[in-house]
């Protein structure tokens, strides 16, 4: 997905440092190059070493170690930059760039610098409000420099407002956007995104599930926000961070679902069900715990609404594109879904093959249409299917005037 760009992270002295090592690795993984400069305080946090395995380039620090090279470090890295991001930005590197401070190589290179630079900052939440941290970061926001709004929540010092480092996917997704001349090709489109795995409880602390993650969903509603589109993501219970610019609501279960989705799926041109949602819920809920004994058993299970036939009842005219997860004959089974169920077009993966399904940040899909013609797909990151998925979906003519 970023083959051929180059991405320089700059890594200053933060708590929130260790995150940065997971946005290493996913920018690899995207195909990116990717270089790390440290400031000094940076390796009392984490060690180079780590951020050296993991870009597979040198991690530079001190601006007068012996080169690698015969060149000028902090200029051969600002001219090899596609993008520079800093993080966690501190109150300190925001300050030293903002009054023009090179003393150390990141600032030095971050001055050198025809690329975008953005930062990410991360501090205590009364540092963050500081007016004159505010007004450092207006000045370079006024010079051209981007920032990514930081999270809310407690932090390490244990306060709790805004100055969190946001999660690796989102910054991601916010690189990814500034990296790529992305098309704005839906414009004036609502999306409604379903995600992740639905949960049916069978007492107080058991339920009934899926190994879903939600990564394709929230890799399909980002996707849809950075090209223009207003999303809405309908997600399960998943540990994945609300990505950027997308409207998030929360449900556990099927039925909630299910009510959620009825409620929105009006408001929408495109409605992309990617959740995995449990066909059966138990008859009864037990209100205490069961407790364990000798005898068996038995829940009595009893079908959950389904979302996707109901909706392509009543779509009228919408596009609706659903996912198929099967183990065996996957084209069969899928087409069999996407014409039963009313769909548009349906994305169809085997989740016992190695590298597609629940768990992983990759896929291996088939995209299936209705008149039977089916594209295949190698496997490929979440995030780049997400668009090769969009890529489709905007050459579906609407049968209405919704899009």
């Amino acid at each position: 997905m970023l083959e051929g760009k180059t991405v320089v992270i700059g890594v200053t002295g933060g708590i929130a440092a260790y995150k940065v090592v997971e946005v290493v690795s996913k920018l690899k993984k995207l195909n990116a190059c990717v270089y790390v400069i440290m400031t000094q305080n940076a390796t009392n946090f984490i060690s180079p070493p780590t951020f050296r395995t993991l870009s597979n380039n040198p991690v530079v620090i001190d601006m007068f170690d012996e080169p690698k090279t015969w060149n000028v470090q902090h200029i051969s890295l600002a001219e090899k930059a596609d993008i520079i991001a800093v993080m966690p930005a501190t109150a300190n590197i925001i300050g030293k760039v903002a009054s023009g401070i090179a003393d150390d190589m990141l600032s030095t290179t971050i001055m050198a610098a025809k690329s975008k630079v953005m930062f990410v900052p991360s501090m205590n939440f009364r540092m963050y409000e500081n007016p004159i941290v505010q007004k450092n970061i207006t000045q370079l926001t006024d010079y051209g420099y981007f920032f990514m709004e930081p999270d809310s929540g407690f932090m390490a010092c244990g306060t709790t407002g805004k100055g969190r480092l946001p999660s690796p996917d989102s910054i991601i997704d916010y690189i990814t956007t500034k990296l790529k001349n992305i098309d704005k090709d839906y414009s004036g489109i609502k999306v409604l995104v379903t995600a992740g795995p639905t949960r049916e409880a069978v007492d107080p602390v058991r339920f009934l599930s899926n190994p879903s993650s939600g990564k394709m969903g929230y890799s399909i509603a980002a996707a849809a926000s950075q090209r223009g589109a207003k999303v809405k993501l309908i997600s399960g219970p998943v540990n994945l961070a609300k990505p950027q610019g997308v409207q998030l609501n929360r449900v556990t279960n099927a039925i909630e679902m299910h009510d959620e989705v009825m409620k929105e799926y009006e408001k929408f041109d495109v409605f992309i069900m990617v959740a995995a949602v449990s066909d059966y819920r138990c008859l009864s809920t037990a209100e205490e715990k069961i407790k364990k004994t000798d005898e068996n058993i038995t829940l009595e299970l009893v079908r959950n609404p389904d979302i996707a036939a109901e909706i392509g009842e009543i779509k009228d005219g919408r596009i609706l594109v659903g996912f198929s997860a099967e183990t065996e004959e996957l084209q069969k089974n899928a087409y069999e879904k996407l014409i039963s169920k009313n769909m548009d077009m349906i994305i169809a993966n085997n989740v016992a093959e190695k590298g597609a399904g629940f768990g992983v940040d990759t896929n291996i899909v088939k995209i299936i249409k209705r008149d039977g013609d089916f594209i295949e797909l190698p496997i490929m990151s979440k995030q780049e299917l997400a668009h090769k998925i969009l890529d489709e979906i905007i050459n579906i003519k609407p049968k209405t005037n919704y899009c």
